[in-house]
């Protein structure tokens, strides 16, 4: 069994070919399945300058473009190269392999001409929307060639469509019998669409004025996956003509890629112990003041807890619950670690990050660390006291920075969303506040959003302050929840079990 997944973006240590919870969750789908010995191939684009580097000219954040690493591309092998027809020229296509037992994938890079090179230079970032389609309608016509004369259409017994960007090659390939689309954001941006003439003019087939890319998928599909339960109850009412098509597979993580290697090793054999953990924990705090200390010398954590908020800078997730907090509380007796990066172009993000920097220049227990990748979230993830996750309800997909903090014996403070609800148990290895919103609430237009938040904050911060005040004065009662954390919740999210789900017909 060949099974094949086409995503815009992966994640790969060192890489700089993924702008965030996308591309991670691929690279952790694809380690999942070597280790099941699964003939597992992913197909995506290779970004020369990745997505975003976050810099900043006195006070003001500059937001420039990455560099691929040595380490990263001593990972990969040039294949053979080909040539796709795109916009009536020929495009020389290189394709690049990186191999992890019995999975692997294929970066596609653009060679030449120049205007084809540009597609591929960075993740998510074009000039008009004419450049966005062209960008994925190379993904497709690249991918449509290496099914074809690589793979093999007859091998091939599953493919899966990452976000519907990817559901152009649906215009090139009779594969709707063995495809499903996967679903990743209820948000608007990832439901794009295209004028119909675009689409007439490289695929040859008019399928109207303007096409949104999902529903078109989701009319020539027979499945459609969303990845957690909750959102089985939100995506059928952004597109209630296909809710019977949909179904839900929580996601998971590649739990050897984000345990302690000590709490791993524990974990497998069965060993788990307080003990262990508290020295585990230890070691990856002084790990974790060691890293923040590159960007503020003068941090000492102390006694102190270190509380982390590590998402993308945008506002449905809601950064400015933390940033307000330590407005309304800077004497609190704690220390915040903030780490993320917004799209150039999302100007709350931009607004978000320049308010998080001027608290880490005012404030000696705020830190701010822009140079976030996959190697700084597992330190994150591994040495923080609690995780801040607070997106606003219906609007998370699923969210596995949570599940990376949990199976480290990290508990978490997180509003009802996403996969949260199948794995956060209010005051036994976690704590929850707000509500489980089944309404997708619009937070651009609707003027409830305000009012939410308004109400979940004074949750938020109650909650976190009980948590701040837990710490501080009754530390075995910390480590009970922590510990539960710790052993409640790596059978949950372990990947081989979503990859059961998807490939090998398990339901449980």
């Amino acid at each position: 069994m060949v099974i094949v997944s086409i995503t815009p973006e992966l994640a790969i240590e060192g890489g700089k070919t993924y702008a965030g919870g996308l591309g991670v969750l691929e690279g952790d789908k694809l380690l999942g399945a070597g280790d099941m010995g699964l003939e597992y191939v992913v197909l995506t684009l290779f970004y020369r300058q990745g997505y975003v580097s976050v810099s900043f000219q006195g006070t003001v954040p500059l937001l420039n473009s990455e560099h691929q690493t040595k380490e990263f591309l001593s990972k990969l092998r040039p294949d053979e190269e080909f040539t796709i027809s795109l916009k009536g020229s020929e495009i020389i296509i290189r394709p690049w392999i990186y191999t992890y037992k019995t999975a692997k994938a294929v970066f596609f890079e653009a060679v030449c001409p120049m205007w084809a090179r540009k597609l591929t230079e960075r993740v998510y970032m074009e000039d008009s929307i004419e450049e966005t389609f062209y960008k994925y309608a190379l993904l497709a016509k690249a991918s449509a060639y290496y099914l074809r004369h690589r793979i093999g259409l007859e091998n091939v017994n599953i493919i899966d469509l990452e976000e519907s960007y990817t559901s152009l090659i649906l215009n090139l390939l009779d594969i709707g019998e063995i495809s499903r689309i996967v679903i990743h954001t209820p948000g608007p941006w990832g439901h794009p669409g295209f004028p119909g003439e675009l689409i007439a003019r490289e695929f040859g087939v008019f399928l109207g004025d303007y096409v949104n890319l999902t529903e078109f998928a989701l009319s020539r599909l027979k499945r459609a996956i969303v990845v957690s339960q909750k959102q089985v109850s939100i995506i059928p009412r952004i597109f209630p003509k296909y809710s019977d098509k949909i179904e839900g597979i929580t996601n998971g993580i590649h739990l050897e890629r984000w345990m302690h290697p000590r709490l791993y090793e524990g974990w497998r054999k069965g060993s788990l112990t307080k003990e262990l953990l508290v020295n585990t924990r230890a070691e990856a705090r002084r790990a974790l003041e060691s890293l923040v200390r590159q960007y503020k010398p003068e941090v000492v954590f102390g006694n102190r807890p270190v509380l982390t908020w590590s998402r993308r800078l945008a506002r449905y997730k809601r950064p400015y619950f933390v940033t307000r907090f330590i407005l309304e509380h800077p004497d609190v007796n704690a220390v915040f670690v903030i780490a993320g990066k917004p799209h150039p172009r999302d100007n709350d993000g931009y607004e978000y990050l320049k308010q998080i920097r001027d608290l880490s220049l005012k404030l000696s227990n705020v830190i701010y660390i822009p140079d976030y990748s996959i190697e700084t979230a597992k330190k994150l993830v591994q040495g923080s006291d609690l995780w801040l996750f607070t997106p606003f309800s219906g609007w998370e997909a699923c969210g596995t920075s949570y599940m990376k903090a949990m199976v480290n014996g990290v508990p978490v403070l997180s509003s009802r969303d996403g996969g949260v609800i199948e794995v956060v148990e209010d005051g036994f290895n976690g704590w929850l506040f707000g509500e489980d919103l089944r309404e997708f609430v619009n937070i651009y237009t609707d003027p409830r959003a305000r009012d939410i938040d308004e109400k979940e904050y004074q949750e938020f911060e109650k909650k976190l302050l009980e948590v701040i005040d837990l710490y501080n004065k009754d530390r075995d009662k910390y480590y009970e929840v922590a510990f539960n954390a710790l052993t409640s919740t790596p059978s949950k999210v372990d990947v081989a079990l979503m990859l059961r789900k998807y490939y090998l017909g398990e339901k449980k």
